[in-house]
């Protein structure tokens, strides 16, 4: 199996980006984190030669949220350790800061941290096999990533509440019924109809583009002020005991229980 853990091509002014971590549906490790973050650097640059950017996921998630290896487990009691120069958290802010719009291409599950990356997309489009899941609550976090801003931004607060509090995980025809994603195809035909839209997109004037992207789009200054107060929010409760409940329970894939403290 090959090593790279994000795929780029690029034609007709589309770079397609796909994460390659299939047998971690795309869990975010620091390898990914940093290709990401590359990427995004690479692409920005590439503008106007680089009009659209699809994003996807190999095998059967587009990513699962942040891997194991990157959550903090701490002993009760103890801090969290300090932020590395590139988070994880700063992922969506990022691809919303890029000029070319970028088209989700859904393949399978968005959780966690793919759920963000979805939201900080322009425009999503997901395979009828695609699953949604606002799952912080469940590893005794608030939703970071910005999602606290974009979620409720995309499907309005009602329903953005009820996902992260819940942690619950959601269908396609859910999904597409509370405006979550736009359209949904058969697996086959996913990156086909990414395309088709991305082509579209990419023949109008790029300037024009970037434009209405900028106005329309929840803005990078927006999402990194979110992350800061969920990062802020998420360091308080880093030392207690259903913080290390929840990774424990996770990691050891049993049901957690959680005492309020």
């Amino acid at each position: 199996m090959s090593d790279v853990v994000l795929r780029t091509e690029c034609s007709r002014h589309i770079m397609v980006a796909t994460l390659n971590r299939p047998a971690q549906l795309n869990a975010i490790d620091f390898a990914l984190r940093d290709a990401l973050f590359d990427l995004l650097a690479d692409v920005e640059a590439a503008f106007p030669e680089v009009r659209v950017l699809i994003l996807t996921g190999e095998g059967a998630g587009f990513c699962s949220g942040a891997d194991v290896s990157m959550i903090d487990r701490p002993a009760s009691g103890e801090r969290a350790p300090a932020a590395a120069p590139r988070r994880v958290v700063d992922l969506a802010a990022q691809l919303s800061l890029i000029p070319q719009p970028v088209v989700a291409a859904i393949n399978g599950v968005a959780a966690g941290a793919g759920l963000a990356l979805a939201l900080a997309s322009d425009v999503r489009i997901g395979s009828i096999d695609s699953r949604y899941s606002s799952i912080f609550v469940k590893r005794a976090l608030v939703p970071d990533c910005g999602t606290t801003v974009t979620l409720p931004a995309v499907v309005g607060s009602g329903v953005a509440a009820e996902m992260a509090l819940t942690g619950r995980i959601y269908d396609a025809p859910w999904a597409l019924r509370v405006g979550l994603i736009s359209e949904i195809t058969p697996p086959d035909e996913l990156m086909q109809r990414a395309h088709e839209v991305a082509d579209e997109i990419a023949a109008n004037p790029p300037l024009a583009v970037r434009a209405t992207k900028e106005l329309m789009g929840l803005s990078e200054p927006a999402i990194a002020a979110a992350v800061a107060r969920e990062v802020a929010a998420n360091a308080r409760g880093a030392g207690s005991s259903d913080r290390v409940e929840a990774i424990s329970a996770f990691v050891d894939k049993r049901a957690a229980v959680f005492h309020g403290r």
